[in-house]
């Protein structure tokens, strides 16, 4: 698969290749509470943040992941993070996931925008044939914004994760393959041009 590593643009966001310099930002963006709930990281400090970033960007360097960080087209915010992982050529075949965003876009077009240009770069200059996407099974919030733009269910794998709390997470599993991409690219930017509740309200925590 082609793996080109390039800042992916839309109208709310912009997807940009994460840098170490990235982790203070993002510390600042995840601090509030439910951010990191359904998540298998502990996230309590500025190191933490900073030794997800350094093994995120380590991933990236050995071309096993392309890590993002979410910023506001606007004015550059950081608003989170997401990324594309578990790179398969043989299978061309990857994971769209470790999303996670400031609770204030919560519910705004941001995740579906986000996920719109991480699948038409999957699908469309990586040439992949099949992108899943995994969420915790209480995480009804989650599973609610993937079925709504079009991904397929497909099962469930009990007792996958053990959390930093110390939950049993069982994770289910969603996919597009490419023959139902143009479907579900089109179901997206419908729902991303439906006026007027899915238009983007971005209100960061604290602003």
């Amino acid at each position: 698969m082609n793996r080109l590593y390039q800042p992916l643009t839309g109208t709310a966001v912009r997807l940009v290749p994460m840098e170490r310099a990235h982790a203070s930002a993002l510390y600042e963006t995840a601090r509030a509470p439910g951010v990191w709930t359904y998540i298998p990281v502990r996230m309590e400090s500025p190191e933490d943040m900073q030794r997800l970033v350094d093994e995120a960007m380590a991933e990236a360097e050995r071309g096993h992941t392309l890590p993002y960080t979410i910023m506001d087209s606007a004015d550059s915010r950081v608003l989170g993070s997401t990324r594309l992982f578990d790179l398969s050529d043989e299978n061309h075949s990857l994971e769209l996931g470790w999303t996670w965003l400031t609770p204030g876009v919560w519910r705004t077009r941001v995740n579906t925008e986000c996920k719109l240009l991480l699948l038409t770069h999957a699908f469309e200059t990586m040439g992949a044939n099949r992108v899943q996407i995994k969420t915790d099974s209480r995480n009804e919030r989650s599973r609610r914004a993937i079925e709504r733009i079009g991904a397929v269910f497909e099962g469930a794998l009990r007792c996958h994760y053990i959390l930093p709390d110390g939950y049993v997470r069982d994770s289910v599993y969603y996919s597009v393959v490419s023959a139902e991409w143009p479907e579900v690219k089109h179901r997206m930017e419908h729902l991303l041009t439906s006026p007027p509740s899915s238009r983007r309200q971005v209100r960061l925590v604290g602003d």
